[in-house]
């Protein structure tokens, strides 16, 4: 007889009656819901010691992406993965979800069981996205393979502009400290976020990041 895994979900949203609404619709035998709160600049700590499989933002979540919320939630869980909900048949928000790294994304009028299928779809590996907006993800994929790259700090690494920043800042031989200093973060930030980058580009240490860097040609300053 198997057993069935649980998946561990942590609720960010802004609306308190969103947050209980997806609490009872998410208390399933295979779904734990192990936190939800709003917003705050301390969530980051709250939602790592939690450590679930998902994060599930409402549609108030792409603000965080000026406080690199997804990129520092990723770096310290491993395959975490990021779903969003109550969202908008938006193009450019869509697009801009995709980019943060978002990998399920279900809209208002989705019904309870919708949402539901959607977390167990990403928990088993899926990306899941309307029908609506899958023509619009193949056609920006197409548009940016038909494009030459731009020549920027870390970018064919597949480094998101928040590492290269990182990536800048280490080949400053700057100090985890130093660099926390410069861009207004924690130093276990710097640290996760450097731990990511060392993991995505398969670099074994600082030293080898800048090396990895300058053998791709990317010595063009941040836009």
């Amino acid at each position: 007889m198997s057993v069935q895994k649980t998946t561990d979900v942590f609720l960010l949203a802004e609306n308190r009656l969103l947050r209980e609404a997806l609490i009872r619709l998410l208390s399933k035998n295979d779904i734990r819901v192990v936190g939800a709160n709003s917003y705050s600049p301390s969530v980051h700590e709250e939602v790592i010691s939690s450590r679930p499989n998902i994060v599930v933002l409402d549609s108030s979540g792409l603000a965080f992406s000026q406080s690199s919320l997804i990129p520092t939630l990723q770096a310290a869980i491993p395959d975490l993965r990021v779903v969003m909900v109550d969202m908008d048949p938006d193009e450019s928000t869509f697009l801009k979800a995709v980019r943060e790294g978002v990998i399920g994304y279900v809209l208002k009028d989705a019904s309870a069981t919708e949402v539901a299928a959607t977390i167990r779809a990403v928990a088993a590996g899926e990306a899941v996205c309307p029908p609506g907006l899958s023509m619009i993800l193949f056609r920006s994929v197409a548009q940016q393979l038909a494009e030459p790259p731009a020549l920027s700090w870390g970018a064919d690494l597949g480094l998101s502009r928040r590492e290269r920043q990182m990536v800048e800042l280490l080949g400053e031989r700057l100090t985890n400290k130093e660099i926390a200093a410069r861009l207004n973060l924690s130093e276990q930030t710097v640290k996760n976020h450097v731990h990511h980058i060392l993991r995505k580009i398969g670099a074994p240490n600082r030293s080898a990041v800048i090396e990895l860097c300058a053998v791709n040609r990317l010595r063009a300053p941040i836009g």
